[in-house]
């Protein structure tokens, strides 16, 4: 019998090699020193979650980049096994961001009084305090968002010197670092603000129900659901990277965890290292766009457009389905193309087994979603399914130990009761509950287990939110020099003079600079970049708001699959053992509607669900929606026969092409193209059910006799 819970041919793979800190925290005394900083940087955005501190906003921004500053250095150095030079340079820098971190709470009111005609030495701590930003980011992530945050900070400080349009009218140096170093426009900004808030938290979330188990439970119910159908391991992992991504923050990290399971097995069962590759990194970023956190981006927009959560989450959800959709219709042609068959049935796990034994592990799921579409800040809801996560994981060790049935079912109302109370009076009664959970855990040995596996969460969730928290941090830089110079307005500007000529065109150059932009960037940073600059310039030619952002937030998702970068797909390489760059050539096919649905949207705002669009103006609202739903599926069906080249049977080249065209002519909302499109799409299934009836009346004519 086969093992389906891991690497099935070959070592572990080394996911340092694309996770600076994808490893656990050394076992020496610098290790355990900066394990306790990071779980106290967890107690820390909690306790500020909860309200059980409450500082200022400011000096919360402040002391969540002095924890990242301090913890990334030391960090990168020790888990790379660097020198004792190199690790005291780390450390120097660390207490750098430290210093920064208390000049900011220490001279507070004093920085408040004189906000805008800086002292000299709030230029220097200032300069320090960008310089570590600068200087955490680049050994982090690498040179690409430090790079273009390098020339939006250029830019302010010698932009004035450009040839017109380009130019401004000019900065002081000190009023740029006060800029950007101070206040709440520069590295303390909406971003950091949302990393010190929401981001933290459903990042610490989806560390505890990683540690709980949760991969194991998505694992097992993907496998029974799909492992026996035709190409089953691909579907496996579509669904398996798709739930695990609606919960993790970084859909390359997805890659990583998931993939060591998924692409193994596809791989046994008869695809190509490429393919299985491209389904995984695919699948694991379209965790990304789909809710209910979409890798906390979700969160962000609502906040920068100042709408509802639950409006975003609105937006999202037909094309998040219809993304997947596509990678499923991708694989299942795949697998038709080259006859792979499904798992052994006898092999597979049981899904009523699987939920029976981790069902727990779905509450806190059911009630974040249920709290944030009932009208709850996300911070209350974060704070809220983190503390029911911890009830749960520190009350089913206690329920273990009880003497019987009866008892454990009185427990577990008694907690219910408890965690209802949170809504009548507040967190003190959970914070009481949860003291007496950890009491009552360290009295057994079992229990004792318990809390360590959740002490670990608590420092690899702060690990985890480093990279997000340093890119939140830095981009902070290129939104102050958009708020200081209105630089945004220079591109905006010539995307609307081409829009002026051809929406399409203006569409395909923002598409183009998304791409860019978002190559190596992680997904936050990648959208606040990205719409800051083209945003209001779609805005402008008429593009509705939401859809604007939707537009630029998706292209920014798939530059991780795109060549040449494609984050996703490098990382997905040694596990599959195949080339990066033929594993990101597979991902853009398998996505193909990824690159579809946004510009379908922009014509047919019904497709998320938002009012507009000459079809919504002529046949109404609802019937707008399922005609582009019904339209999008078939124009994504026609491109996925058109790419494998395959449906029912092997398409000769003419047939593709035909597929292709016809899948093309039906992207816009133009009467004509729509006609055009139902027209080619006929024809191509009109040929493709004359060749599957040759392809039968042949299979089932009569052998010749030989005499």
């Amino acid at each position: 019998m086969h093992d389906t819970n891991g690497p099935v041919d070959g070592a572990a793979v080394d996911l340092g090699k694309h996770d600076a800190l994808g490893g656990a925290f050394p076992a020496t005394p610098e290790g355990r020193v900066l394990f306790a900083i990071a779980f106290l940087f967890s107690i820390f955005q909690i306790a500020t979650a909860a309200h059980l501190l409450d500082p200022p906003s400011q000096l919360v921004r402040a002391i969540h980049v002095g924890f990242v500053s301090v913890l990334i250095f030391p960090l990168l150095a020790v888990m790379a096994g660097k020198s004792l030079p190199v690790r005291t340079v780390a450390w120097s820098l660390s207490l750098l961001g430290a210093g920064v971190a208390f000049y900011q709470c220490y001279e507070y009111a004093e920085l408040l009084v004189r906000a805008g005609d800086p002292l000299p030495r709030d230029i220097a701590f200032g300069v320090i305090g960008i310089g570590v930003v600068f200087a955490a980011a680049w050994a982090l992530m690498g040179p690409a968002l430090p790079i273009i945050s390098g020339v939006f900070l250029a830019y302010c400080l010698f932009g004035e010197y450009l040839p017109a349009p380009l130019d401004h009218r000019g900065y002081d140096f000190s009023q740029v670092i006060d800029h950007m170093a101070f206040g709440t426009e520069g590295i303390y900004g909406i971003p950091t603000l949302v990393s010190a808030t929401y981001i933290f938290l459903f990042i610490l979330f989806g560390a505890f129900l990683e540690k709980a188990g949760m991969i194991q439970l998505f694992n097992d119910v993907s496998l029974s659901l799909v492992g026996a159908r035709r190409g089953g391991a691909a579907k496996v992992s579509i669904i398996s990277s798709g739930l695990m991504g609606t919960i993790s923050g970084s859909g390359v990290a997805n890659v990583v965890t998931t993939g060591q399971f998924t692409i193994p097995l596809m791989k046994r069962f008869g695809y190509r290292p490429a393919f299985a590759g491209g389904v995984e990194a695919t699948a694991s970023m379209g965790g990304q766009i789909m809710p209910p956190v979409m890798g906390a981006v979700a969160f962000i927009m609502a906040e920068t457009l100042g709408v509802e959560y639950h409006e975003v989450v609105k937006a999202a959800l037909i094309p998040a389905i219809l993304y997947f959709a596509s990678a499923f219709w991708m694989v299942h042609l795949e697998a038709g193309k080259r006859g792979l068959l499904g798992l052994p049935k006898a092999e597979l796990p049981s899904a009523r087994a699987a939920i029976s034994k981790g069902w727990y592990l779905i509450l806190p799921l059911a009630t974040l979603v249920w709290l944030l579409f009932s009208g709850y800040t996300p911070l209350f809801a974060g704070t809220v399914g983190l503390a029911f996560t911890l009830l749960l994981i520190l009350g089913s060790s206690v329920a273990l130990g009880l003497p019987s049935t009866a008892i454990r079912l009185i427990f577990w109302i008694g907690l219910g009761l408890v965690a209802a109370a949170f809504f009548k009076f507040g967190i003190e009664v959970v914070v009481v509950a949860l003291a007496l959970l950890i009491f009552a855990n360290t009295t057994r040995k079992g229990g004792r287990e318990t809390l360590a596996i959740c002490r670990d969460a608590l420092a690899e969730g702060a690990k985890t939110a480093l990279p997000v928290a340093i890119a939140c941090a830095l981009v902070g830089i290129i939104i102050g020099t958009m708020t200081l110079t209105g630089a945004a307005n220079t591109f905006g500007q010539f995307i609307v003079s081409v829009g002026g000529k051809s929406l399409f065109l203006s569409l395909l150059l923002t598409m183009v600079t998304c791409l860019v932009l978002g190559m190596g960037i992680p997904t936050i940073p990648n959208y606040i970049i990205t719409s800051s600059i083209a945003g209001p310039a779609l805005l402008e030619l008429g593009v509705p708001l939401i859809i604007s952002h939707m537009f630029v937030f998706y292209f920014g998702i798939l530059a991780d699959l795109t060549p040449p970068v494609a984050l996703a797909c490098f990382a997905a390489a040694p596990i599959a053992r195949e080339s990066g760059l033929k594993i990101s050539i597979e991902a853009v096919k398998v996505a193909a509607a990824g690159f579809v649905i946004p510009f379908m949207a922009v014509y047919s705002p019904a497709l998320m669900l938002q009012d507009g669009g000459p079809i919504a103006a002529s046949v109404g609202y609802p019937a707008a929606v399922a005609y582009i739903v019904f339209k999008t599926g078939l124009a994504i069906g026609l491109w996925g026969s058109a790419v494998i080249g395959f449906a029912a049977v092997r398409l000769s080249l003419f047939e593709r092409a035909l597929a292709a065209a016809a899948a093309f002519t039906l992207l816009a909302a133009l009467p004509l193209t729509d006609e055009i499109g139902f027209a080619l799409g006929t024809a191509f299934l009109l040929l493709v059910w004359r060749k599957v009836r040759a392809a039968r009346r042949e299979a089932q004519a009569p052998s010749p006799r030989t005499t």
